[in-house]
């Protein structure tokens, strides 16, 4: 993508805020958030920032390609505030592509879930059968229905990216996140640092951890490619949280044990693995970060010199 006029919403976060630098060295982009969890210091001097929110009247939608990665983006803290969930999870949704459309803009990419798979030890396809068991997978289940409404009336194009659990570690964009980052961030750290990680049941769970620079890929090569329909953006493998405590002692050269607590979650999902053949299919994306690799990266800034 280049010599584009680029907006991102929940642009000061984790994922957005990596998306928002990346396309600002050959874009215009324009970042707003409203900093519930986002911060400014994650953006570089070339993204231009604007405190504000997805349910605002007079959002800067005069572009090319709306990226909406604006959301109270896990089920706790959805769970916190229904109400309020649904107005920023949905609600913003619909207010920023309408906007968006009244301005001109055709082309939207939007963050969804993987959650809505459910537990699955097998790769999901998009084309499976999906259910919303929490408030916050309603909400993302709302936006792919919105936006086929938003395609189907008004010939839009929009690319709903089911992430299957995005990291990069405090060293990166998460450490405003605390107790929302991903678990490879919050159990580096604490490793980093001699505190046990507390693990649900016996750690047997598992996750198709994802590395934000492949996240961020995968959003611009959708804009490119005018994307329209769900696409999963994973790896296609797992691992489970015993496997990676292990890996991030092993880097850290420390030997922390875990502490597995009872899961205090009435709704958990306990396995996930992506099948990302269609995005790779329309548009080559492949995942380039092995979780190997990725766990290094997260816990290089602890090793010091």
């Amino acid at each position: 993508m280049q010599n584009q006029r680029v907006l991102v919403t929940g642009g000061a976060g984790f994922i957005g805020s990596n998306l928002a630098n990346h396309l600002a060295v050959d874009n215009d982009v324009v970042a707003v958030d409203d900093l519930y969890l986002g911060t400014p210091e994650n953006l570089t001097d070339a993204v231009e920032f604007v405190e504000g929110s997805v349910l605002d009247d007079d959002l800067p939608t005069d572009v090319d390609v709306v990226f909406h990665l604006a959301a109270l983006s896990s089920y706790a803290m959805h769970e916190e505030n229904p109400r309020r969930g649904a107005r920023v999870n949905v609600e913003g949704f619909v207010n920023t592509v309408d906007q968006a459309r009244q301005d001109g803009c055709d082309t939207v990419v939007y963050a969804s879930t993987s959650s809505i798979y459910g537990s699955r030890t097998e790769p999901s396809p998009e084309s499976m059968a999906v259910e919303a068991r929490t408030g916050y997978e309603a909400s993302k289940l709302a936006r792919e229905r919105y936006a086929e409404y938003f395609h189907n009336h008004y010939e839009l194009s929009l690319a709903g990216m089911r992430f299957f659990s995005v990291y990069q570690g405090f060293g990166g964009a998460e450490e405003h996140k605390g107790r929302y980052a991903n678990t490879v961030a919050q159990f580096a750290h604490k490793i980093a640092n001699g505190e046990r990680p507390e693990l649900f049941g016996d750690g047997s769970q598992t996750r198709d951890f994802t590395h934000v620079d492949d996240i961020v890929r995968g959003l611009e090569l959708a804009a490119d490619h005018r994307l329209q329909g769900t696409y999963n953006l994973g790896t296609g493998e797992s691992y489970d949280f015993n496997e990676m405590v292990a890996m991030i002692n092993e880097v850290l050269g420390t030997d922390v044990e875990p502490e597995y607590v009872e899961n205090p979650l009435d709704v958990y999902v306990h396995d996930t693995m992506a099948d990302a053949s269609k995005m790779r299919e329309e548009t080559g994306w492949e995942p380039t970060i092995g979780f190997e690799e990725g766990v290094r990266r997260v816990c290089e800034p602890y090793l010091g010199d």
